[in-house]
């Protein structure tokens, strides 16, 4: 029997987990010249444990099967494409694609990637254009993370082997550059990562995000520097200086046009403590319908409003219990007959 444990792929709460399970990998291969012989020969060569291994005439297919051996996880071997920073460029939802074949030597004691062969990777579908519809949108990763059943395979099969870890070892499975920064699931951007607990590298990420989507810094940046080295990630992008003090009234967003009809978003706070209220503000169209949806680390929240005879609606937002430091974005849509705008703002809680 093999016992296997969960394992929590780079969430913001990651676990990490113990294996129970020796790797009991062997590799044959086979001189040519035997090779050469073994193909005059009709039949099958039976390999002690249960193992099967057919020999075909050239250019036929071969088949190994093993009644304790795995299910298979899908692994299209998709071509690298690297970028001008190095990094794989591959759109694999839900998919761990690609082989890791070591020797591959970590460093930091673990928490930093062998660059050879874990350079990091991004999914092409994630741009600083589409990032309010994708790593902005609260429950993404969710909807791209490959199965468990896939990356446990991935981590014991290939990255334990090629990175010459121990059964027994205590690591996470981690994406270099996390799926909430838009990296992919490639075997260039996965690598059995040996943390302290909880991982620090949790909350690397969720600063980065929250920079990415409150506009301070671009995704490609965010993307470049914590695939470099997670460690000093937040220092280069210059996000740990102290945090400036909350602006009384932030200026207003440049209102959008439409067809005519206007939308612009302020907040009556950029900073909101807990148990405080955040007002949007919306200038619009006199009569103009509007509607507001908040979104938070976790979920999202809808309201709307109609826009008073000055064209302003006001819609209040309750902090409580949302995530300190996360930034929520405000999405707003305006509306009147035929004619509609877009425009939105943000706050980040704090505790």
């Amino acid at each position: 029997m093999i016992a296997t444990t969960a394992v929590n792929l780079d969430e913001p709460d990651g676990v990490t987990t113990v294996p129970d399970r020796a790797l009991g990998v062997i590799r044959v291969r086979v001189p040519v010249v035997l090779m050469a012989a073994a193909l005059t020969l009709a039949g099958c060569a039976s390999v002690g444990g249960g193992t099967t291994t057919t020999v075909a005439p050239a250019g036929a297919a071969t088949s190994s099967t093993s009644a304790s051996a795995p299910a298979a996880r899908p692994s299209p071997a998709q071509p690298r494409q690297a970028v001008a920073d190095g990094l794989v460029v591959l759109h694999d939802p839900g998919q761990v694609t690609g082989t890791l074949s070591g020797p591959c030597h970590a460093s930091d004691g673990g928490q930093l990637p062998d660059p050879h062969c874990t350079p990091g990777g991004i999914d092409p579908a994630v741009t600083q254009a589409t990032i309010y519809s994708t790593i902005c949108t609260s429950g993404y990763t969710s909807t791209i993370r490959p199965p468990e059943a896939q990356t446990e395979a991935f981590k014991f099969d290939e990255a334990y082997p090629a990175y010459g870890i121990a059964s027994g070892t205590a690591t996470e499975l981690d994406h270099l550059v996390p799926l909430e920064l838009g990296g992919d699931n490639s075997e260039a951007n996965l690598w059995p990562e040996v943390p302290p607990t909880p991982n620090p590298k949790d909350s690397v990420e969720n600063a980065l995000n929250a920079a990415v989507c409150a506009g301070r810094v671009s995704l490609a940046s965010a993307q470049r520097a914590i695939a470099q080295d997670w460690l000093t990630a937040e220092t280069r992008l210059g996000l740990t200086a102290a945090a400036p003090a909350p602006a009384a009234a932030p200026a207003p967003t440049k209102p959008a046009t439409a067809q005519g009809l206007s939308c612009g978003a302020t907040v009556s706070s950029s900073r909101p403590a807990d148990y405080t209220t955040v007002d949007i503000s919306v200038h619009t169209a006199a009569g103009a319908s509007v509607t507001t949806v908040a979104h938070y680390k976790t979920t999202s929240h809808q309201k709307t409003a109609i826009a008073n005879a000055s064209g302003v609606a006001t819609i209040a937002y309750y902090i409580s219990g949302a995530t300190p430091g996360f930034t929520v974005v405000v999405d707003v849509t305006a509306a009147t007959g035929s004619r509609s705008a877009s425009c939105s703002t943000s706050f980040t809680p704090v505790s």
